[in-house]
């Protein structure tokens, strides 16, 4: 399962408003109609940036990234944290 799927539905409602920052062009209307579905998104950028489908992918990828959405490796998120097992 892609987990940019899983990132964008379980949180739609509080993405919803950084997606609009994001992609300015993305009306009101847009975004009532999407459900945080991965391809919806993909579908409503290409339409309003021309963008190819990879792009589109790439572009919110890239964007969930960013944000810090995107899971990381469970290692880097330890120490990133300070909860790695520093015992040796």
């Amino acid at each position: 399962m892609d987990p940019t799927k899983d990132i964008l539905q379980g949180k739609w409602p509080e993405l919803n408003g950084p997606v609009k920052q994001q992609w300015g062009k993305l009306t009101d209307d847009d975004l009532r109609q999407l459900s945080g579905k991965t391809e919806e998104l993909v579908g409503v950028l290409r339409q309003r940036y021309g963008y190819g489908q990879v792009q589109a992918e790439i572009e919110i990828n890239h964007w969930l990234r960013d944000r810090d959405q995107m899971p990381q490796d469970p290692a880097a998120a330890a120490r990133k944290s300070g909860t790695a097992d520093t015992a040796s």
